[in-house]
């Protein structure tokens, strides 16, 4: 209203006095000044396979030039964060869309003897290809990698040391991958204590937290069912229950599963982002990286869907 009765008055003068200002010379009006945005703390859930769709997201905020203050990472959430961050969000996403089921059989290293069924290396020295020798110090915004002490249970944040220790500790899932060893501690997947880690953004006094849920749509909410239990009889020719067909693997990804989206709901419901992002991936399993492109396209789409509520609250963030 001001702006519109100050122009109102230009006008007025411009007809009524021939020395005053022009219509077509605008020159000593001040251009309207750029308003200010409020940067954005990112907290990067686990999901194994499904955290491609961590690529989309970056890439829809870069788009929109939405600024990202930190990211505090889980799992795969780490490993993408961490590259994005050291500015390697393209080789990554190069990496990920590569990916073949041959090609991800011959990245893991298959071992007998150790506290998991692969021994990483594969993987880390393809990581090390871009990132060895850079320390979370070294990035030019904060970066936590949540991970899980195996003989405590204690929740982890790892905030600086070397990059790839980080990613590799957060994303070591029991049984899969072998823990990391770091300075006297035992690690883990960080989704066993904190899938999605907004409390880590709190922590750091972040005014405006985004969070991107990969695990939202898998199961709904949690329910409890009155159950009669049927006599069973036991019969060692004919494995018909359903543990036996399901098999080792996909028993311990289904338990997996429903770890992360209970303890996610647990822990969001207590400390809430400013907004969650849940791209829709329940079809999506934890070893189905070689559908990066999907759950790439999917993450953009989820991103890219609630651009205008990102720009709300950061106008909101301001006015505080």
């Amino acid at each position: 209203m001001l702006n519109w009765s100050f122009n109102r008055s230009l006008v007025t003068a411009d007809a009524s006095d021939p020395g005053g200002p022009s219509m077509n010379d605008m020159s000593h009006i001040p251009a309207p000044a750029t308003p200010r945005k409020s940067k954005i703390a990112l907290a990067l859930g686990g999901g194994a396979a499904r955290g491609w769709a961590h690529i989309g997201v970056l890439r829809a905020l870069d788009e929109e030039g939405i600024e990202v203050s930190m990211i505090a990472g889980t799992s795969i959430g780490a490993l993408v964060g961490g590259c994005y961050l050291a500015g390697k969000l393209d080789e990554l996403e190069a990496f990920a869309r590569s990916l073949t089921m041959r090609r991800i059989a011959s990245l893991l290293d298959f071992t007998i003897r150790g506290s998991g069924l692969f021994g990483g290396m594969r993987l880390t020295r393809r990581m090390q290809e871009h990132l060895e020798n850079l320390s979370i110090e070294s990035l030019d915004r904060p970066f936590v990698a949540v991970a899980t002490e195996v003989n405590s249970g204690h929740e982890v944040w790892i905030n600086s040391g070397a990059l790839i220790t980080a990613i590799r500790a957060s994303y070591a899932l029991p049984g899969i991958f072998e823990p990391i060893k770091c300075n006297n501690r035992t690690l883990v997947d960080g989704a066993l204590v904190n899938p999605v880690p907004v409390s880590v953004c709190r922590a750091h006094e972040e005014p405006l937290v985004v969070a991107v849920n990969l695990n939202y749509d898998l199961y709904g909410r949690s329910a409890v069912i009155k159950h009669s239990a049927s006599e069973q009889k036991i019969d060692e020719h004919k494995q018909e229950d359903s543990a036996a067909r399901l098999g080792l693997t996909s028993v311990m990804v289904q338990s997996f599963n429903i770890i992360q989206d209970r303890i996610s709901r647990a822990r969001l419901a207590g400390d809430p982002p400013d907004l969650a992002l849940h791209p829709k991936l329940s079809d999506i399993g934890l070893s189905e990286f070689h559908r990066a492109g999907e759950a790439i396209d999917r993450g953009y789409l989820e991103a890219k869907a609630r651009i205008t509520e990102i720009k709300r609250m950061q106008e909101v963030v301001l006015m505080r």
